[in-house]
This record gives C-alpha cells, sequence and structure tokens, in this order.
C-alpha cells in the first residue's frame, strides 16, 4: 500500500501537468487503454485467466474505479494537488462504513465521528466563500465532485475485498481497464484535442505508473482488512503535499493545514479503532 501510495502521487503530478491542456476525461481515455495494454499483457504472462468468476462484482470494481478515477482527475485539474488528493483521501472513512454493510465488519460511533471530523476538514480545505468570504476558497463543484470520487472509491475498495474470495488479483486488475477504457470513450470525445510533443511520454508514463499503483494496491487490499490497508495509503497527501510545494508552488495556508490534519486525524483514527476491533 506504501509502494502505491508513491506511484499514485506521481500519477496525480502527471494528470496535473497534462491537464493544463488537455480534458480531464481525454486523460481518463488516454490511461485507461494503456492500463489495459499493460494489464492484459501481463494476465497473459502469468497465465490467469482473464474474465474471471464474480462477473457481476468484478463489472462493479471496475466502473466504480472509473467513475471514482473521473472524478479525481476533475478535481486535480481544477484543485491544488495537496486538496485534490486530500478530499478523495477521505475514502477510507466511507469504506469502513460500507465494509461494515457489505463486508460485515464492524461499524460504531468513531467511524460516525471519523465523518464528521472529515466533513469538518474538507470545509476548511474548500474555505467556501459564504463561510470564510471570498479569498482562498476552492471552486467548490470540483471538492463535491472529488467527494463523490472518494464515495465511488470505498465502493471500489470494498468490491476488491470480497473479490478476494473468488478472484485472482491480476484479473481485480485487469477489470478495472476493461470496464473503464470503453465507458471513457462518449465523456472524452467532446472536445477532444490530439496530444502534441511531450504529452505522448507522459500519458505513455501515466500509463504506467497507474498500473504499477494499481498491483501494489489490489495486492495490498486482499492482504489486509479494508479500513487497516487503506490507511497506509495516506502517505499518497503527504507526497500530494510536497509535489505541489516542489513543482507547481501550491504552499497551504493555516486554515487548510487545519483541514488536512483533522482529515488526517479522523481516517487515522477510525483505522487505528477498527484494526484494534478486528483484534
Amino acid at each position: 500500500m506504501a509502494a502505491s501510495a508513491f506511484f499514485f502521487s506521481l500519477m496525480g503530478v502527471l494528470v496535473k501537468v497534462l491537464g493544463e491542456r488537455l480534458p480531464s476525461n481525454e486523460i481518463v481515455l488516454a490511461r485507461s487503454f494503456m492500463l489495459l495494454l499493460f494489464a492484459w499483457l501481463m494476465i497473459r504472462r502469468a497465465g490467469v485467466s482473464p474474465w474471471g468468476n464474480n462477473k457481476p462484482l468484478l463489472f462493479l470494481r471496475g466502473l466504480s474505479g472509473f467513475a471514482a478515477l473521473s472524478c479525481f482527475y476533475y478535481a486535480l485539474t481544477e484543485l491544488p494537488l495537496a486538496d485534490a488528493t486530500l478530499i478523495m483521501y477521505i475514502n477510507p472513512v466511507f469504506t469502513g462504513i460500507l465494509a461494515a454493510i457489505f463486508l460485515k465488519e464492524a461499524i460504531g460511533w468513531p467511524d460516525i465521528i471519523g465523518i464528521a471530523v472529515s466533513l469538518l476538514g474538507v470545509v476548511l480545505v474548500a474555505q467556501p466563500s459564504f463561510i470564510f468570504g471570498g479569498e482562498g476558497a476552492l471552486n467548490l463543484f470540483a471538492v463535491g465532485v472529488g467527494m463523490a470520487g472518494a464515495i465511488l472509491s470505498a465502493v471500489a475498495y470494498v468490491s476488491v475485498r470480497k473479490l478476494r474470495e473468488t478472484d485472482d488479483n491480476m484479473t481485480i486488475v485487469f477489470y478495472f481497464p476493461l470496464v473503464a477504457a470503453p465507458a471513457s470513450i462518449p465523456f472524452a470525445i467532446p472536445g477532444f484535442l490530439i496530444p502534441v510533443g511531450w504529452e505522448w511520454p507522459m500519458l505513455a508514463a501515466l500509463g504506467l505508473v497507474t498500473f504499477i499503483a494499481q498491483v501494489a494496491m489490489t495486492r495490498g487490499l486482499s492482504l489486509e482488512p479494508a479500513g487497516r490497508a487503506t490507511s497506509i495509503s495516506y502517505l499518497q497527501v503527504v507526497f500530494a503535499f510536497v509535489w505541489g510545494m516542489l513543482l507547481f508552488q501550491e504552499f497551504p495556508d493555516p486554515l487548510s493545514i487545519a483541514g488536512a490534519l483533522l482529515i488526517l486525524a479522523s481516517t487515522v483514527g477510525v483505522a487505528r479503532w477498527r484494526s484494534r476491533r478486528a483484534g
């Protein structure tokens, strides 16, 4: 999961740079087809059946992952790198709740408190103008899209946890781009731009680092309970803050830092509570 967090942070950097000219839906399309190629080559080499056993749940994993990715990429192009990553990373709280509903994992008041504290953190990061005034306020629509992506990401994570009972890790990875590639086409056609120059190798790099991140994430989720495994992925938030400052001169203000600490504290606290409950 730590390796997954690092490579996902690199993905965020590449999307941020590419999004300066290319529409986010087009980046999703390119990334999905490249990931499909990498996943197909890997699954052929491993000699694993690409079609899997629990096809409805595999399709749900692919569809929810595609929707979450589309939301995340849009947020990355509209928000500072660290803020977009931070908003997406409230997903462990939602993962815990969905895991309780569908995987029968324990749930309690810490989960509910975690959601409330996380949402307060998001408010501090977003700084909506109707509360804080116009200065420093983020694009609230992009913030909402990012939060929707966090919920959809939680659906994908819980699906992966359930699929480990019936399907190989490589099959689970393969279904993500198998669903995402065709699903992204109708959204990418409007406003499509042909990549130029350096954008081609960057798109290729995006596909590669995302594939590595997906493999690492799927492996991590298959080895640990949903809440515990996703807690390690908070490292991506740290990486995002560093990349944002080093590459994009995005320096958080005190309110954003306070919001980030609230989100991290709530999600880490919930993950630790769930780990203790799991024994």
